[in-house]
């Protein structure tokens, strides 16, 4: 069943993932790139991780590593408990890419601004009824 509600969902996504685009192509990275950083955490993490994290295919994370580690955002190394993992972490300017993007990606707070407290409320009881995970049917 599509309706008035179901594109107003898809225009919001659309309009969310584009104003993430532009965050990360104002600090010269593509959004998939900014994406990886931010799934990166301060011990780094394995390839496989990664592309678990992103949702995508190995050969997606390796390719982005790839661009990534040649712009010096992050390295890649080999595991010390199995050689055979790589692990990626973030470098110093990684983190200062990560934030500047988290900086010029203003969408949710400016979109949330327009809305009082009250629907602020109501909006986070709303998406986390949406958000919660569907109960199993009995068996």
């Amino acid at each position: 069943m599509t309706g008035p509600l179901d594109q107003q969902l898809w225009d919001f996504v659309y309009a969310y993932d584009a104003a993430y685009d532009r965050a990360a192509r104002a600090v010269g990275l593509s959004a998939a790139q900014a994406c990886l950083l931010d799934a990166l955490t301060e011990d780094g993490r394995s390839m496989g991780e990664l592309a678990a994290a992103l949702l995508c295919d190995a050969s997606n994370v390796t390719q982005l590593v790839t661009r990534l580690e040649a712009g010096g955002l992050v390295t890649r190394s080999a595991d010390p408990d199995d050689r055979r993992v790589k692990r990626v972490s973030i470098t110093t300017e990684g983190r200062r890419a990560h934030r500047a993007v988290r900086r010029a990606f203003d969408f949710p707070s400016g979109r949330l601004a327009r809305l009082t407290e009250g629907e602020r409320a109501q909006l986070s009881g709303l998406l986390a009824t949406l958000l919660a995970p569907e109960a199993s049917p009995p068996s």
